[in-house]
């Protein structure tokens, strides 16, 4: 992988597994259940400079990563609520890079974002563990590929993307040396 694209992507593009077994679904909702913790430890100690620091060129700050997961997570325990509640609903998506220079998203302090991931995260957990076979295969189509996901793949989707942008922080602080 090219180097600016190991900086994109440092842990990979998602891998849809073949076959979502009962295993792999769990530790997806592990991975998303554990994120908030693992992100708050990652940045408590983190100084303004920091926060303001670029993961990697033409990318988002810190402060910008932070704040895009707890819009990103917003938007996707509603895309669940739903998929559970609609037949193959058509999903709105957002303009996430739009939304990153929003004031919210690059000026602010992080915390109200880290107690919005505290919550949504208790809750969607809640809400993953509940739901059974027929549940996990229930669908919404996302607009900007006119593509049918199953909620079983959007697990897997956000339990990447969680660590996704934990990497992009924790290796921009192993390449700096905090």
């Amino acid at each position: 992988m090219h180097s600016l694209e190991k900086l994109r992507y440092p842990i990979g593009k998602f891998n849809k597994p073949e076959n979502f077994t009962e295993k792999i679904i769990n530790e997806y909702i592990s991975d998303i259940e554990h994120f908030p913790t693992r992100l708050r430890k990652a940045v408590e100690n983190l100084s303004e400079e920091q926060l303001n620091t670029l993961y990697r060129p033409d990318g988002w700050t810190i402060r910008q990563v932070v704040h895009h997961c707890a819009d990103s997570h917003m938007n996707s325990i509603i895309r669940f609520k739903l998929a559970l509640t609609e037949d193959t609903p058509i999903i709105k998506p957002y303009h996430e890079e739009l939304w990153a220079e929003l004031k919210d998203s690059s000026n602010m302090p992080i915390e109200p974002s880290l107690h919005i991931l505290d919550g949504v995260h208790t809750r969607w957990v809640v809400l993953l563990r509940s739901l059974d076979n027929l549940q996990l295969k229930r669908t919404f189509i996302h607009p900007s590929s006119n593509r049918t996901v199953e909620l079983q793949e959007n697990i897997g989707i956000y339990a990447w993307h969680g660590n996704h942008h934990l990497a992009h922080i924790t290796r921009l602080m192993d390449r700096m040396g905090w």
